[in-house]
């Protein structure tokens, strides 16, 4: 079994806000996998969804932003799922809108789901999904931004990132996070590097 976690904050006035795109792409995931996200079990909305031999196990935290690790860890803990197992989605200011990026550890950075995830859990050794929301607008204030919704005009590369998020998914469960890794990752990371 994995567990395919998507971070963000519970409640409709937070539903279509730049910090939760991680829910928007589990969200996603349970609609396109046939099931159901339900609140019943460990701080969360979760669903079961079985993909080909594999179970995928997805969580949306009811808890806010700041706590997602305690319903991370009691739905390892309840499903028996270890680290390596783990995919967790969320948003990243670093990354452009419309770009996603797809790592197999690390640290968690400033963003705060992930400190809670890391701290909680006790390890970084995880894959993950990041998001992009970025940039910052020049004078805003970050932990305002992320709380604003999507504006029309930015929809159709969250639509564009969320369907590659959902790809990335697919094939780390396949067991090609590194084919997903070069896809992903690669081509943004080769156009920095040579000024484009």
């Amino acid at each position: 079994m994995w567990l395919v976690v998507g971070l963000g904050n519970p409640g409709d006035e937070y539903a279509a806000t730049r910090h939760n795109a991680g829910f928007m792409l589990v969200e996603r995931l349970a609609e396109a996998w046939g099931v159901e996200l339900r609140g019943r079990l460990f701080k969360a909305r979760t669903a079961l969804a079985r993909r080909g031999g594999e179970e995928a196990f997805l969580v949306a935290p009811k808890t806010f932003m700041n706590r997602s690790g305690v319903a991370v860890r009691e739905a390892m803990a309840g499903k028996d799922v270890p680290a390596e197992r783990l995919i967790v989605v969320y948003d990243d200011l670093d990354i452009a809108l419309g770009e996603i990026r797809v790592r197999r550890s690390g640290r968690p950075g400033t963003h705060k789901g992930m400190i809670s995830v890391v701290g909680t859990i006790g390890t970084d050794a995880f894959a993950r999904v990041r998001i992009g929301i970025g940039p910052l607008p020049a004078g805003r204030d970050a932990a305002e931004y992320v709380l604003e919704p999507f504006k029309r005009d930015e929809r159709s590369d969250l639509a564009k990132s969320l369907e590659e998020a959902a790809e990335a998914v697919d094939m780390i469960l396949d067991g090609r996070i590194d084919r997903a890794m070069t896809r992903f990752n690669h081509r943004r990371e080769a156009a920095a590097n040579s000024g484009a």
